[in-house]
């Protein structure tokens, strides 16, 4: 029997409820280009009765990481207290980044971004991509060559060139030949590195939302780095200290 997936507006929903927080646009500063969206992702390295233990990373496509400076939009309804919406400017952008080796994928740790938030008064108040959202092996493996529906949580440019408002992109993924996971069509400007879902149907109207993982930039079909290997390559690195290295620019 052929696999089920859940009604397009009860992924959607889903999406928003548990992930809308998750994600921050991000450019090149003083330039009109490399945009894109990262997510915040809980990389677990331990459970136990007590609770989880957690390293978190921002991450996204490596090749919009490769510049020295950045701005991020950030969002209000991302800090506490809320603030107006304002860009953070970012020097030595490209250093801050951790390439996953053959991923096409770059992890930078959140120690940085909450120390700068501290300094200000304010405390992020985000999503996350936990270990149990993100796609395991089996997952991944279930994912065939026939398409099935999936949506894009990322920030697109808009006609003005700044707006960066988020959108769930509706769209399909199937395995090619050669095993690649891809997007079966172009992506929308500034949405590359954004979280890639899909929703399969348990049954009794139920469904499990996942997090397949990343749309890597291109010009369509666009490849998925996904979550089974980049779990694998987070679990390598060793915890990185936090780096001081934000300025704020209102806009």
């Amino acid at each position: 029997m052929p696999e089920t997936f859940a009604p397009q507006n009860d992924i959607v929903n889903a999406i928003v409820e548990s992930a809308a927080r998750a994600t921050l646009p991000f450019q090149q500063a003083n330039a009109d280009r490399n945009r894109g969206t990262a997510f915040w992702y809980n990389h677990l390295i331990e459970s136990t009765p007590e609770g989880d233990t957690v390293r978190q990373y921002l991450v996204t496509a490596e090749a919009l990481t490769r510049y020295d400076l950045a701005q991020w939009t950030l969002r209000a309804e991302l800090c506490e207290p809320a603030m107006s919406a304002e860009q953070l400017v970012m020097t030595d952008f490209a250093a801050g980044w951790t390439r996953l080796d053959g991923l096409a994928v770059a992890v930078m740790p959140t120690g940085g971004l909450d120390a700068h938030a501290e300094r200000k008064g304010w405390r992020w108040t985000t999503d996350e991509i936990t270990d149990g959202l993100a796609a395991s092996e089996q997952d991944i493996a279930a994912i065939g060559d026939s398409s099935i529906p999936a949506y894009l949580l990322g920030h697109d440019v808009g006609a003005e060139r700044g707006e960066r408002l988020q959108a769930v992109i509706v769209g399909a993924i199937a395995r090619d030949a050669d095993g690649v996971i891809s997007w079966g069509a172009p992506l929308p400007e500034g949405c590359a590195g954004g979280p890639v879902f899909i929703g399969r149907s348990l049954g009794d109207d139920r469904f499990q939302l996942v997090c397949v993982g990343l749309a890597l930039p291109g010009d369509g079909p666009n490849e998925i780095a996904t979550f089974d290997r980049i779990r694998t390559a987070v679990a390598g690195l060793a915890p990185a200290a936090p780096r001081r290295w934000w300025q704020r620019r209102r806009r």
